[in-house]
Formats: C-alpha cells, sequence, structure tokens
C-alpha cells in the first residue's frame, strides 16, 4: 500500500485553504482540552461530564500509528488530519494516512486497513464509512493491535478507545436552533434536509437528534434527501429538492450542503428567500456565517477530535488510557459567537494540505 498525497487534492485544499488565510494553527503544546467523556464508555446515551483532559507530555517511544478516513474531500477531514498531524508531531510519532475516497467505499476501507496492520503499524486509528460494515475487519485487527475509533460512530466489538462527539447531539443542536426561532403555534415553515450518506455512522444519530429537536416545533420536513457528502453530489441533491419543493423556507444538512447551497441559491434568485443551517461547521461555514449566507451551525471541533485521537491511541499502547471515550464540548455557532468561538480548534489553517505521512 503506498502512504502518498494526491497532487490534485492537494492543490483544490489548498486553494480552499487560502479562502481563510486569517486563521491561525491551533497551538502545538500539551495545554489542557475541556473534553466530554462517557461513562460506561463507548454509549452516547450514557451519562456524560465535562473534564480538563491532559494530553500526554511525549511518547515513549516512536510508535507507529495508522489512522484511516472515509474520505479528504471536504476541510472538515482536513481539519481532523491537521489536529492528527501536529499531535503526531508533538509526540515525537509516527503517522500514516489513508483515506477510502468516499462512504460507498467499504471494501477499500477493509483493504486499507488490512494493509496498515500488515505494514506494521501499532495502532490503528480509525474514521469509518459504516457503522457496522466493518465489524468483521474491526475485530480481526485488534487481535493483533489496538484499535481507536475517530469521529465517526461505529459498533463497540473490537475498540479500545473512541474520540468523538454525540451527532444525535449536533443533529439536536441544529434542530433546536429552527425550533426556537420558529415555535410551536407559530406559522409553519418547510425545511429540505440532507442528513448525510444512508449507512455511513453518523447520519442515523444526525437525523434522529434533528427531528426530535423539531418534533414540537412549527418546522416541518418536506423533503429529504440522502447522499455522500461529495460537494457535486450534494448540488444534484439541492436541485432535485428545490424542484420537488419549490416553497421551502430552508435548507439544512450537512456542512457541504450548506456550502452548496449557498451557490445554488446565489444563482436562482433565492438569496434571503431560502436560508440556510449546517448541522456541522467547516471552513465554507465559517465564512458563511460571518457573510450571513448561513445562519448557525454546531461545532464538535475537527482538529481537537484529531488531536485527542492521537492522544488516545497513544495512551493505550503506553498503558496510560483515563478516558476511553472522550471528546470536544460541542457549541452552537452563530454570527453573534463566531468570533468568541474562533477557528483553531476546528478549522485548519491557510498553510496546511492534506498530509499522509508523519516520520
Amino acid at each position: 500500500m503506498a502512504f502518498r498525497s494526491n497532487l490534485l487534492l492537494a492543490l483544490v485544499c489548498t486553494g480552499l485553504a487560502a479562502l481563510v488565510s486569517s486563521l491561525e494553527p491551533a497551538p502545538a503544546r500539551a495545554d489542557g482540552w475541556r473534553a466530554e467523556v462517557w461513562d460506561p464508555p463507548f454509549d452516547y446515551r450514557a451519562p456524560s461530564q465535562v473534564v480538563d483532559y491532559r494530553p500526554a507530555e511525549a511518547a515513549s517511544r516512536k510508535w507507529v500509528v495508522c489512522a484511516s478516513y472515509p474520505h479528504l474531500k471536504d476541510s472538515y477531514w482536513m481539519s481532523v488530519n491537521f489536529g492528527m498531524v501536529e499531535e503526531a508531531r508533538r509526540l515525537g510519532i509516527a503517522l500514516r494516512l489513508v483515506e477510502a475516497g468516499g462512504y460507498p467505499n467499504l471494501e477499500r476501507q477493509r483493504s486499507q486497513i488490512k494493509d496498515c496492520v500488515a505494514e506494521g503499524a501499532d495502532v490503528l486509528v480509525v474514521g469509518t464509512v459504516s457503522f457496522r460494515g466493518l465489524t468483521d475487519t474491526i475485530e480481526e485487527v485488534a487481535e493483533k493491535i489496538p484499535v481507536v475509533a475517530a469521529v465517526n460512530d461505529i459498533a463497540d466489538e473490537g475498540i479500545s478507545a473512541k474520540t468523538g462527539v454525540s451527532w444525535v447531539t449536533m443533529g439536536a443542536r441544529a434542530g433546536a436552533f429552527l425550533a426556537a426561532r420558529h415555535p410551536k403555534g407559530s406559522p409553519p415553515v418547510k425545511v429540505a434536509w440532507f442528513p448525510g450518506p444512508s449507512g455511513a455512522g453518523w447520519v442515523a444519530f444526525v437525523e434522529e437528534g434533528f427531528r426530535g429537536a423539531i418534533a414540537d416545533s412549527a418546522v416541518e420536513v418536506v423533503v429529504t434527501k440522502f447522499g455522500d457528502t461529495g460537494k457535486e453530489i450534494q448540488l444534484i441533491l439541492i436541485e432535485e429538492a428545490l424542484e420537488e419543493a419549490p416553497d421551502i423556507d430552508y435548507i439544512v444538512g450537512s456542512a457541504v450542503t450548506a456550502e452548496a447551497a449557498v451557490g445554488v441559491l446565489r444563482a436562482r434568485g433565492l438569496k434571503g428567500k431560502v436560508q440556510v443551517v449546517a448541522d456541522y461547521f467547516t471552513h465554507a461555514v465559517f465564512r458563511g456565517i460571518k457573510r450571513g449566507r448561513i445562519l448557525a451551525a454546531p461545532t464538535d471541533f475537527p482538529v481537537l477530535q484529531g488531536r485527542l485521537a492521537i492522544d488516545q491511541a497513544v495512551r493505550v499502547l503506553e498503558g496510560t488510557l483515563e478516558h476511553p471515550h472522550a471528546g470536544p464540548e460541542i457549541r452552537m455557532v452563530t454570527p453573534e459567537t463566531v468570533d468568541e468561538i474562533g477557528t483553531s480548534g476546528s478549522l485548519a489553517p491557510a498553510s496546511f494540505t492534506p498530509t499522509f505521512t508523519v516520520e
């Protein structure tokens, strides 16, 4: 298996990063992080508390971490990548990255993960394309090296630690934002809802949270479109939704959906008539909120998730794991809170391009 960057992907992401040149990199030091931890672990419905999480000062040896992503097609996973790279460098370990190219590519991710083990990784950190689709592979890998689940939720079998946030809560935050604007008894509003790729490890949860939060409000979902979070696919789905339901008031969905929607609405003369809400936070959503084109989005701090996942992996290897299940505190980003929350824990800086190896 070749661990190498894709030139075209790097150029695309470099262009994206240039548009947010004011962003500063997160500090590469062992400061404490505010983190939510669950006990018992691996269950987002379990009781949780917020703690001051202290990352390791350094690794005891140069461990080799293999990180497997569902894709690197958007700035969300680029930001996770940045966090992992920075933490690997700070701790003094090696990092190898593979990416499956998209959520439909279960077999490709399965093959890449097996190659990680064969090429001598000490631990696997996996952001899976499917909640249960890789369970057999994860269990097989776990017989040889530890497995840390990162970002996307997966079944518990075979994992030693989990880094992430509750996507039920992420969906609920987006839904609650709309419900507060349109409470029960107020004039009804219509929503086109874009949960993401059916079967991915986060989509069912974000769907549950969003629909639960709007259940007792004046918000009605009139069209739902599932699909991969590549921008081209989301553009097609948005166009389809607008044809099927031309009188919608909101487009709500993934960060890629929100980014694509801004351009579609402008082209159709619907800017200001149809509002946009994202259910997670990226560079494009940041710009959209700052420019008044996107109303709001919860951030799960993907840069910090990347850092946490690497710290968890090292702690598993060294027997110092305190919190088997941890993730950043979710916060809602709006025009009123965007400057206060900032970007350092959420977004990769302008200078960063996808990095597939840290030696």
